[in-house]
C-alpha cells in the first residue's frame, strides 16, 4: 500500500492538484506538494523532475504528476532513473500499471479527465499492490535496460 506521495503539476493540472490534495487529506495519505502554486504558465519539467527524483531516492512511495494532457509530466518523470512512469485516464489501466509494471508515478491530464474519475483513479493507483510473478520477470528487464543506457 502507497502510504505517502510527491505531488507536482505544471498550470494546466493547478487545479486538479489541489482536489487531489484534498482528496489525499480525507483519506489520511501524507504527500508533499513540489508545486506549481498558481496558474501562471511554468515548465511541466521543473516540477515533475523534483518529484520524480523524491521517488527514485525513497523519500515517497510514489508521486502523482499532473499537467495538461499528462503526457509532459510523463515524458520527464521516466527521465530519471528508477522511475516507471504511466499515464491513466481510467481507473483499469491505473490498478494494471501498479499491478503489471509496478509503476512508482501516475500521471494525469487535468484537460482529458473530469474530477470524479481522477480521485478514482488516484485510489485504484495508491491502493494496488504490485502482483510480483512473471511481471516482476518483465519489470527487471525494463530495469536492467535502464541500468545498460546510463
Amino acid at each position: 500500500m502507497i502510504k505517502n506521495v510527491a505531488i507536482a503539476c505544471d498550470h494546466g493540472g493547478y487545479e486538479l492538484k489541489l482536489d487531489v490534495i484534498r482528496h489525499l487529506e480525507e483519506k489520511g495519505i501524507a504527500y508533499e506538494d513540489f508545486g506549481c502554486n498558481s496558474t501562471e504558465s511554468v515548465d511541466y519539467p521543473d516540477y515533475g523532475i523534483p518529484a520524480a527524483k523524491a521517488v527514485a531516492e525513497g523519500k515517497f512511495d510514489a508521486a502523482i504528476l499532473i499537467c495538461g494532457t499528462g503526457i509532459g509530466m510523463s515524458l520527464c518523470a521516466n527521465k530519471v532513473k528508477g522511475i516507471r512512469a504511466a499515464v491513466c485516464s481510467d481507473t483499469f489501466c491505473a490498478r494494471m500499471t501498479r499491478a503489471h509494471n509496478n509503476a512508482n508515478v501516475l500521471c494525469m491530464g487535468a484537460r482529458v479527465i473530469g474530477l470524479g474519475v481522477a480521485l478514482d483513479i488516484v485510489d485504484a493507483f495508491l491502493g494496488t499492490e504490485f502482483e510480483g510473478g512473471r511481471h516482476a520477470t518483465r519489470v527487471e528487464k525494463v530495469m536492467a535496460e535502464e541500468k545498460a543506457d546510463r
